[in-house]
């Protein structure tokens, strides 16, 4: 059976620097997706690797300063350590949704400098604010006089017109010059007139010797690798010239993945041995979502790449995806799909 999560709060204090804490690693890191890293797929990641650094995906600070505060930060504490991901520029904005980072118990606060999406360009947040280094140092010196947590910005490269080698560095050096420790370089830019959100995550080529050069540049801060990495391989390859590496897609879409991270990566066992152990450690904390109203559908469709490649895993996401919508639909549902797959004993060698 699947061995108990080992539940961790943050730290109590963060010393001057905005270092992270010691016992909070990034050396592997599972990306902020928007509309996929909810607390529905983060506990499924939690209980496949206990180290793995997890993020919330963005939310915005307006959303956390007029919306429901409490449901946008809501999170199980068997997702630490965990990450808020904020989208904003304003100074003060920031600093409070800061602050209620804290307050809510997450272990760091990453700012957005990446996202390409027309909706946030026109508010200021995401990638756009790669051309104005300056507003980004503002807000990151806000949030770490506000909160003891280290407070982390995740950027492209590059946006179309500020794409030189030296624009980046400048930015670095800028931000950097803020507090801030911890760069996470998605490496390859973002093309904000003519490309959707979707192409910019794969039309832009990837430049991952420039992430290995801010690093060899910039040795005293900490540079974790994003973009397009698929394997447990190439992430050992990036480790020999960053200080960690984070995973979105090949994360979410097969997600058994992440078992191998805490043998491969922390010299720890591997948190379990068994796709089915898997998903029968998440039914009690369903059936608790369940109760407060939720849908199956919107929860299960997170749990349907586990089984990815998997003699059955057809069978399984099909019948998932027909019958977890339905009226009433309960554990039931996953307890037939599970039915569907063979129960290998050559599930424990890595997939």
């Amino acid at each position: 059976m699947i061995s108990e999560i080992q539940t961790r709060h943050r730290p109590d204090s963060i010393n001057e620097a905005n270092t992270p804490a010691e016992d909070l690693s990034r050396k592997f890191c599972v990306a902020p997706m928007m509309d996929w890293s909810t607390p529905h797929y983060r506990y499924l990641a939690r209980l496949l690797s206990r180290h793995a650094l997890l993020y919330t995906e963005m939310v915005t600070t307006g959303a956390l300063i007029h919306g429901d505060t409490a449901r946008f930060l809501r999170h199980d504490p068997a997702e630490y350590p965990l990450a808020l991901q904020l989208g904003g520029s304003d100074p003060q904005e920031l600093a409070h949704c800061a602050k209620l980072a804290e307050q809510y118990g997450f272990d760091e606060v990453n700012l957005n400098v990446g996202c390409p999406s027309d909706r946030v360009q026109n508010n200021m947040i995401g990638a756009c604010l790669m051309a104005y280094p300056d507003k980004v140092a503002e807000g990151v010196r806000a949030m770490i006089a506000a909160t003891r947590l280290p407070v982390t910005v995740k950027h492209r490269i590059g946006i179309d017109g500020h794409e030189s080698w030296n624009e980046l560095c400048y930015f670095i050096e800028t931000v950097a010059a803020a507090g801030c420790r911890t760069f996470i370089v998605h490496a390859r830019i973002a093309i904000l007139e003519g490309l959707s959100p979707k192409e910019n995550r794969d039309v832009p080529p990837l430049k991952y010797d420039w992430a290995y050069d801010l690093k060899a540049r910039f040795p005293d801060l900490e540079i974790i690798i994003n973009g397009g990495i698929k394997t447990i391989g190439e992430c050992h390859q990036h480790l020999e010239f960053t200080d960690g590496v984070m995973l979105g897609r090949e994360a979410y879409h097969n997600p058994w993945l992440l078992s191998q991270v805490d043998s491969e990566f922390f010299g720890q066992p591997r948190a379990t041995q068994s796709r089915h152990d898997v998903l029968r450690a998440m039914f009690p904390f369903i059936e608790a979502e369940l109760a407060r109203g939720v849908y199956l559908g919107h929860i299960s469709r997170h749990l349907l790449g586990l089984f990815h490649s998997q003699p059955g895993g057809r069978q399984f996401r099909r019948y998932i995806s027909e019958n977890a919508h339905r009226p009433g639909a309960g554990i039931e549902v996953l307890e037939t799909a599970l039915a569907k797959v063979s129960n290998l004993t050559s599930e424990a060698q890595p997939a």
